[in-house]
């Protein structure tokens, strides 16, 4: 049973990614900002932790769970350290998947040549 709500967690934000993509004129990266942005905000408002103990990676995995992630480590390290916090609590929370996300990029650079687009 958590499979499926993972996949359909999961699918729906892709789903509603695609929809953005193929019915506005938004481009792939501002649609990265505002899901990054969107999760921040209903982390903020207390919505997406509820979305992710439902749909658990299906809502960590995807932009959304990102701005999840930095809402949460501001939050509490602005609790822990006071207004200092909100200047370092994203960065310490994201700090293991960014560098995860350049180290696997790294990798498969020089695993499978990237070339330029032409």
């Amino acid at each position: 049973m958590e499979f499926i709500k993972v996949f359909v967690v999961g699918g729906s934000i892709c789903l509603i990614a695609q929809l953005l993509i193929d019915f506005t004129k938004l481009t792939p990266a501002r649609i990265l900002v505002i899901y990054v942005t969107a999760g921040a905000i209903l982390s903020g408002l207390g919505i997406y932790q509820k979305i992710v103990d439902f749909g658990m990676a299906g809502a960590r995995i995807p932009l959304t769970g990102f701005g999840h992630v930095l809402v949460k480590g501001v939050i509490k390290e602005v609790d822990e350290t006071g207004l200092l916090g909100a200047f370092t609590g994203g960065i310490k929370a994201g700090a293991t998947g960014i560098t995860a996300a350049i180290l696997f990029g790294y990798v498969v650079a020089l695993v499978f040549s990237p070339k330029p687009k032409k």
